[in-house]
């Protein structure tokens, strides 16, 4: 593909699929750059070959090759930077690979934009897991869920500004990244932001029981499957709607003369923050029954409360949420049963709007 196109590495996974459609269905080509090594993706691979034609392109690679990662990004107009090691408990068993991915993966990705005479701009995808566990927050559960407890009136959620604190080889690899990319774009001049970004959820999603808890969730009540809650379930979370991440992704690249350097929190914000009692309430209500619950062991590094404080993108960009939890969490039902089905899987991704695409600004993009 030797005319200038989107780079998405990561493509294939959950959040490379909804937003190469988005960008695609606007006429726009895309690179996808994925080893397909996450159980799933080779279906989303498909889905947008068959949707899309000669539009899309893939490379099947994998991040840690400094020579093939450079040679994508080499006509690329925009990087988008989601390739990762993406679960706590599997970087807990091999951090050294972890690290690799994580790491290692970004300072490729880096390395091949800083050597263009024009840097494509960059947005790449952190976690709010470079807060760390957030043991220093008091939390008050009595109303069945957690929040903080010294906050008075309303709280936002957690700002840019709490300091950094990586916990588990994950936090440490991701949050190495993320300080990479905002020192590049110091240091080389590189045009990027980095999203700290909280539970995504929607279509096309393949939820496991280490990411992506939403939808793993409604897959075993769908599927009459037990759902094994660690600790109390009373963790909260604010969890955004893909669609919508797709929405500050393209306002971030709209944005980027004015925001390029900077971290954001990105997440449903407190107006959509839940518990994991919250979700199976959700879930009873769609599945007309309620889903057979085991309880485990609190695991490590996970966080009893974390809400993102959203407001600083906001009003850097314009943007907002627009998809409702409640909403959100009935819409991935209604793709997952179709999914299951077989059929409507293009009407489903976006059953609710077509939002139109925003177009960078500049031409050279990530």
């Amino acid at each position: 593909m030797r005319q200038p196109y989107v780079l998405i590495t990561g493509g294939c996974g959950f959040i490379g699929t909804n937003l190469a459609d988005r960008l695609l269905s606007s006429g726009r080509r895309v690179l996808l750059y994925d080893n397909l090594s996450r159980g799933g993706v080779e279906q989303n691979l498909e889905y947008l070959r068959a949707t899309h034609g000669n539009l899309v392109d893939a490379e099947i690679a994998d991040i840690r090759n400094s020579r093939s990662i450079a040679r994508a990004v080499r006509n690329a107009s925009e990087v988008f930077h989601f390739a990762a090691q993406v679960a706590v408990t599997t970087s807990l068993d091999d951090p050294r690979k972890d690290f690799e991915v994580n790491a290692r993966g970004t300072l490729n990705v880096l390395e091949a934009i800083r050597r263009r005479q024009t840097p494509p701009p960059l947005v790449f995808t952190s976690t709010n897991k470079v807060y760390g566990a957030l043991d220093d927050m008091r939390l008050d559960d009595s109303g069945g869920r957690y929040k903080p407890a010294d906050v008075r009136g309303p709280s936002h959620g957690v700002a840019e500004d709490r300091a950094l604190d990586f916990h588990s080889p994950y936090g440490c690899s991701k949050g190495a990244a993320d300080q990479y990319v905002l020192d590049y774009s110091r240091s080389y001049g590189i045009p990027a932001v980095v999203f700290r970004m909280s539970c995504i959820y929607g279509p096309h999603q393949f939820g496991t029981e280490d990411q992506g808890w939403v939808a793993h969730f409604l897959i075993r009540a769908i599927e009459g499957r037990p759902i094994t809650v660690y600790g109390d379930g009373k963790q909260v979370r604010d969890i955004l709607f893909v669609e919508d991440l797709v929405d500050a992704f393209l306002a971030a690249q709209e944005q980027m003369a004015a925001i390029s350097g900077r971290a954001f929190n990105i997440g449903g914000g407190a107006a959509n923050a839940i518990s994991l009692l919250d979700l199976l309430e959700m879930i009873e209500d769609l599945e007309r029954q309620r889903p057979a619950i085991t309880l485990g062991e609190w695991r490590r590094g996970d966080q009893r409360y974390y809400v993102s404080d959203t407001r600083a993108f906001c009003e850097a960009t314009g943007w907002s949420p627009k998809t409702g939890a409640r909403q959100g969490v009935r819409l991935l039902h209604e793709w997952l049963l179709e999914s299951r089905r077989g059929r409507g899987r293009r009407r489903a991704v976006r059953p609710f709007r077509a939002p139109e695409v925003v177009r960078p600004q500049t031409v050279a993009a990530q």
